[in-house]
Formats: structure tokens, C-alpha cells, sequence
């Protein structure tokens, strides 16, 4: 046999394992499926609850109240271009499929994060699996998430999940470990129990590369959102690739503008919250 017509085919395997695992854990993705897709449905009826006049000036006056007038103006400019744009629906769509897409992919990478920071035995486990995860094409992470949810939602935000957990665990390990030591006996010498040195503390002092880490997931969430608009998620990236494949550059353009705005809305808004919850900085007297 000549060695150069040795083929090793992933196909071989990798097609009898998830019909395997369709055949026997089909109920329990079938649960996982209508889960998602509850949540999505709620976030995106309650995005959609008012209509676009109502909603654009509500969404931009609580964010003058809570955030400042800045947040106020950039809330109210890129919602106002989605609807001058006519992908206010297409918007809202993408909104909460990446909104639930990173609360769960924090909700994740958040306690394994600390946990990789305070156990080395753990951080090493999870370096190579975060090099491959971050390594592989984002178009791979959709091939599983089709063939074990079929085409839909729920395969492109599982794979946005799985696309948006490796920067922010690697920079909540980075975070915790940044964390001064004399901070944490400093609370340790005052007789604090654990959590109270967590949250007063080391999640404070953390706080700036988490918001990084938090700005990485959403960007990488919104790219892979965009991509699974190939597999029929809806929302902006069904938009782009329908302006691609019919060559109407006008609307792929129109929808990648929609998924900046978004991007910068989500972004600066969920930066400016968190930042405004830490409240201002004492000086030493």
C-alpha cells in the first residue's frame, strides 16, 4: 500500500457519533432547543413590544436618565438608523440573539475564569482547549451546532456561546490574578468570609480587564451572529448574506452599517453601566 494514499476521513466517525448522540440525547436537546428558543422569543418580544416612534425616544431617555446625556444621544442615533434604514425588526433581532448569546457565555466563563485563577491545576487544563477553541474557524463551530439542532436559532446561538466563552475566561483569569495581593490580605486581616473579599474587593479591582474581556465576547458574539445568518438565525446577518448571494449591495451595505451601530450601542452602553455602578473613585485624604 503506498503510504501518500492513506486518507483519515472525520466523517468516518464524526457522523455515527451524533447520530449516536441524536438517537439517545434527542430529548434532552430537543429541551435545550425549546429553551432557547422561550428566551430569545421573550427578549425580542419585549424589544418589539412598542413600535419603532415609541420605543427609539423610551430606549433614549432612560439612558439619559441612567447613563448621562452621551449615552443618551448614542442610544438614540444608532436605534434611529436601524429604522431609517428599514432593519428595525432585523435589529432587534440581532440585539437579543447576542444579548442572550453573552449573558449566557459570561454566566459560563465568569466562575471558570476565577476558578482557572485560583486552581493553576485548572488553568492548564483549560489552555489548550481555549487555544483550539480560539484557533478553529468560526464557520467550523456552526457544522456541530446544525447537525445536533438542525438549521434555526438555537445552532447559531449555541455556536456563539461556544464562540464567545474563550476571550472572556482568559481575561477573568487575567483579571483575578492581576488582583494585588496586599488587597486581598488586607480583607483577609479584617476577618472578611471569602465573598465579601470576591465582591468588595477583587471583582472592583478586576473590574477594568473584565470589561475588556466583556467587550471581546460581545464583538465576537456579533461577528458570529453574522455568520449564522447562513444557517437561518434571522436579524442583520440573514440580511448581509441575502444582499450577498442577490448581489444587492445596497442592502449588504445597509445591514453591515445596522451591525456597526449595534456593535458601538452595545458596547458603550454596557461599558458605561458597569462603570457607572462602581461609582466614583475615593482619594485618599
Amino acid at each position: 500500500m503506498n503510504p501518500t494514499s492513506i486518507r483519515i476521513s472525520p466523517g468516518a466517525w464524526l457522523a455515527p457519533a451524533v447520530e449516536w448522540l441524536n438517537g439517545n440525547f434527542h430529548a434532552g436537546f430537543s429541551f435545550i432547543s425549546g429553551m432557547v428558543e422561550a428566551g430569545l422569543s421573550a427578549v425580542e418580544a419585549l424589544l418589539l413590544a412598542l413600535p419603532p416612534w415609541a420605543m427609539i425616544p423610551a430606549a433614549a431617555l432612560a439612558a439619559l436618565a441612567a447613563l448621562g446625556w452621551r449615552m443618551g444621544l448614542l442610544v438614540l442615533g444608532c436605534l434611529g438608523f436601524g429604522f431609517l434604514v428599514g432593519l428595525w425588526e432585523a435589529t432587534m433581532q440581532t440585539i437579543a440573539l447576542v444579548t442572550v448569546a453573552v449573558i449566557v457565555a459570561v454566566a459560563i466563563a465568569f466562575p471558570l475564569g476565577i476558578l482557572a485563577a485560583r486552581r493553576p491545576r485548572v488553568e492548564a487544563a483549560l489552555r489548550p482547549i481555549l487555544d483550539i477553541m480560539q484557533t478553529v474557524p468560526p464557520w467550523v463551530y456552526l457544522i456541530p451546532a446544525v447537525m445536533i439542532f438542525s438549521l434555526g436559532r438555537v445552532p447559531a446561538i449555541m455556536a456563539t456561546i461556544v464562540y464567545g466563552i474563550p476571550p472572556m475566561l482568559r481575561l477573568t483569569t487575567l483579571a483575578f490574578r492581576q488582583v494585588p495581593a496586599d488587597l486581598k490580605e488586607l480583607g483577609l486581616a479584617t476577618g472578611a468570609p471569602p465573598r465579601a473579599i470576591l465582591f468588595k474587593i477583587e471583582i472592583p479591582s478586576a473590574r477594568p480587564t473584565l470589561l475588556v474581556g466583556l467587550n471581546q465576547c460581545i464583538l465576537l458574539s456579533l461577528a458570529m451572529v453574522v455568520l449564522a445568518g447562513l444557517v437561518g438565525a434571522g436579524g442583520l446577518g440573514a440580511e448581509v448574506t441575502r444582499g450577498l448571494t442577490r448581489m444587492e449591495m445596497g442592502l449588504g451595505l445597509r445591514a453591515g452599517l445596522a451591525i456597526v451601530a449595534v456593535a458601538l450601542l452595545m458596547d458603550r452602553v454596557t461599558r458605561s453601566a458597569l462603570q457607572r455602578g462602581q461609582g466614583p473613585k475615593r482619594t485618599p485624604a
